[in-house]
């Protein structure tokens, strides 16, 4: 999320958790005169997710107090050192991984004890998001007690299918690109909709 009024239109539907982006190369980049009134005027129950790609330990931690963001969404090469630095500055993690047929789920066990969350999002050469899916057998590999979050392609058309996933560690969906207007801007007509479907 970037813009006040697409901001608020969101917070009313009552999301779980809301991201924004402060890496400087994303579409979606809250930019330098993004207003931090705009994350603290929403509802108290909303997580706030401040998402970085191999920022500094300093940054996240400067960067994300400024906003009054205490959960933090790391999608680079961050290290368990980082996360665990970052646990100890009072924050929530969490850590994105690219899924691919050849993934080997066992990386992640040395971020087991330093992470609060995994994020599972579609492999791709760049940092963000793919808007495609990933085969979702491929969860059924994962066996740590982390809870972890489904990203990559998640539309109106496969939320169902979603539903019927039954890893005991699935805790949410990021939706995003499939739902948007242009980089940033969400449709909010759109989220309304997959909402029901969660929920219901």
């Amino acid at each position: 999320m970037k813009y006040e009024a697409n901001i608020n239109e969101l917070g009313s539907l009552e999301p779980d958790f809301m991201g924004f982006i402060f890496y400087p190369k994303s579409a979606r980049f809250i930019g330098v005169d993004f207003d931090r009134q705009d994350v603290l005027k929403l509802p108290k129950h909303i997580i706030k997710t401040a998402v970085y790609v191999n920022a500094l330990a300093h940054e996240i931690v400067e960067f994300s107090r400024i906003y009054g963001i205490g959960t933090v969404q790391l999608h680079g090469e961050e290290s368990p050192e980082l996360c665990l630095n970052l646990k100890k500055e009072g924050f929530k993690v969490i850590k994105a991984f690219g899924i691919h047929p050849d993934f080997n789920f066992d990386e992640l066990t040395a971020y087991a004890d330093v992470v609060d969350f995994f994020l599972f999002d579609t492999k791709i050469d760049s940092y963000g998001g793919s808007g495609k899916t990933f085969d979702w057998d491929i969860l059924n590999q994962y066996q740590l007690n982390i809870p972890f979050m489904l990203s990559g392609g998640l539309s109106l058309e496969n939320l169902e299918k979603v539903k019927k996933l039954t890893h005991p560690q699935l805790y949410g969906v990021d939706l995003n690109s499939k739902f948007e207007v242009e980089p940033g801007v969400k449709n909010i007509a759109l989220l309304e909709e997959a909402f029901k479907i969660i929920r219901s």
